[in-house]
């Protein structure tokens, strides 16, 4: 199949990184056909050639509470992008990450399409969700729906296509690999420091601002005490200038702290250890097998929530593919500053323990799967 055109959905900054990939795997496929490429993105997206009709991506939401604060720009953006899809009647919708987003929006084209089939009009567009919603975790109920409102689920992570079967056996799914095997290259050689080598600690509490305020202070102290134990050096990487502001005001940083600015894959090849958000980061941290400590804050309402719906053991991804604690994990009130700083402490000081942490890591590096993510995902798109 050889879409004319297709309608791309991305509210993070990494799925719309992820679907600009996709979007340049796309090209490659269907040239020498003109294909059009249009919807919801940010500036990879737009630099990849897709007319933005709404940025999503800029303001990232953490947690429902954040999520009722922009429902009022969330609803404009819905109604924007169904209008689009019923004037121009898209060949694919493909919806990259951004799940409970995305969900609602195939129901949407779904309930679309059905209005419109007839003698003189029969459009159905293909209906594809690339990174599935993590209803593995909470809320698993929401597969139920999905296979009335999906042609096709494009998987990331390993386990998913098993727990599909097992939960919701009419989606099909696509195991197609991590999109961030491509972006790292080959994996890398495992980092030994010398004997009288200052140990590297990288601080990695996050990107977005609530993060940053609630991760930041309890970050830095442990990074202090650390410091002060190993005469560690410390670099703090942000991904982006913005959120070099976000930081709190008044917290003391670490001594000889040294602020970067992106880079992170160089960084983390001359890592130690790293103190990190529970986030994607610590997937990259397990690819260039740096042992980390792992940590979530967040509101006392979002986590209240959190924890009656979440139905997996542990935040962190390289624990729920390795299904145990390759990377100590320290979640609301247990984050604090002392046992961040002992547990990276223990990896530094007990004999062993490094190489011990980064052999579990190279084993969970092995399940992100080969090279090649994206490319497969444009290639099962286009299959049918």
């Amino acid at each position: 199949m050889k879409p004319s055109s297709i309608l791309l959905i991305a509210g993070e900054p990494s799925g719309d990184q992820l679907a600009a990939e996709l979007v340049r795997a796309l090209r490659r496929r269907t040239a020498p056909l003109e294909t059009r490429f249009f919807g919801a993105g940010g500036t990879a997206m737009a630099a990849a050639g897709v007319e933005i009709l709404c940025d999503l991506t800029a303001h990232s939401v953490i947690g429902p509470a954040d999520a009722l604060r922009q429902l009022g720009r969330f609803r404009r953006a819905f109604r924007q992008l169904s209008e689009a899809a019923r004037e121009r009647t898209p060949d694919v919708v493909i919806g990259v990450d951004f799940g409970a987003f995305n969900l609602r929006f195939f129901k949407a084209i779904t309930e679309m399409t059905r209005e419109r089939s007839g003698p003189f009009q029969n459009w159905r567009p293909r209906r594809v969700q690339f990174v599935s919603p993590q209803v593995w975790a909470s809320r698993a109920g929401r597969a139920q729906e999905m296979p009335r409102i999906l042609d096709q689920l494009l998987s990331i992570l390993p386990f998913e296509k098993e727990w599909y079967a097992r939960n919701a056996p009419g989606v099909r799914v696509d195991f197609v690999g991590h999109p961030l095997v491509d972006r790292h290259g080959l994996p890398p050689a495992t980092h030994f420091r010398s004997a009288g080598q200052r140990p590297h600690l990288v601080l990695l509490p996050g990107s977005r601002s609530g993060e940053l305020r609630r991760h930041w202070p309890v970050v830095a102290a442990a990074a202090q005490r650390v410091i002060k134990e190993t005469g560690a050096r410390c670099t703090l990487v942000l991904p982006h200038e913005a959120a070099r502001s976000a930081l709190p005001p008044g917290i003391p940083d670490p001594e000889g702290l040294s602020i970067q600015i992106g880079n992170l894959t160089t960084t983390l090849a001359d890592a130690d250890v790293a103190i990190a958000s529970t986030g994607t980061v610590t997937l990259e941290c397990a690819w260039f097998a740096v042992p980390t400590i792992a940590l979530y804050k967040t509101s006392w309402s979002t986590y209240q929530i959190g924890k009656r719906i979440i139905q997996v053991p542990f935040l962190a991804m390289p624990n729920l593919l390795a299904g145990k604690a390759v990377m100590p994990e320290f979640v609301q009130d247990a984050a604090t500053s002392d046992a961040l700083a002992e547990a990276a402490l223990r990896l530094l000081t007990i004999p062993g323990a490094l190489m011990e942490a980064r052999k579990e890591l190279a084993q969970v590096r092995q399940l992100l799967g080969p090279p090649g993510a994206t490319e497969r995902a444009a290639e099962r798109i286009l299959a049918d």
